[in-house]
This record gives structure tokens, C-alpha cells and sequence, in this order.
């Protein structure tokens, strides 16, 4: 089974490994530094659960469950 980064726990760190989205998804996100091989941390979670907050290159980014669950990250992470 592959890891995303929606199973991330908070403060659990993954190095992004591919994106399974729509490319002008893709696009936007990786404009935000959501870039294959760089590494995301889990940092919080809205009330309820969704949107999950991640940091990567600094910026803390919020992102639906399902647009986590489309970010696969390495083996092993």
C-alpha cells in the first residue's frame, strides 16, 4: 500500500515522491513548493479534521483530505 501524505501524523515528516492529480492541480501546488523529493511535515489539522495543514519550505499550506490522499510519498517514509 502506498503512504500519502494524509496518513502523515502530526509533526511526521515525507518526502513527496508523486503527485496523482489533475496537472493544473499539480501546477498550482507545485508553484507552492510541493515538489518530488522535497520534504512535507504534517502540522495541524482544521476542527473536525479537514483541511490538514502541512509545512513544506517553510510555508505552512492547508490541503483537503482528498488532495493529501493524491500525494504519494517515498518508500520507507
Amino acid at each position: 500500500m502506498k503512504r500519502t501524505m494524509a496518513d502523515l501524523g502530526v509533526g511526521e515528516q515525507g518526502v513527496l515522491a508523486e503527485l496523482d492529480l489533475p496537472l493544473d492541480l499539480a501546477q498550482r501546488l507545485m508553484e507552492h513548493g510541493f515538489l518530488l523529493g522535497t520534504t512535507v511535515t504534517a502540522v495541524g489539522t482544521a476542527p473536525g479534521g479537514d483541511p490538514r495543514i502541512f509545512r513544506i519550505d517553510g510555508a505552512d499550506v492547508a490541503l483537503r483530505a482528498r488532495t493529501a490522499r493524491r500525494m504519494l510519498l517515498r518508500r520507507g517514509t
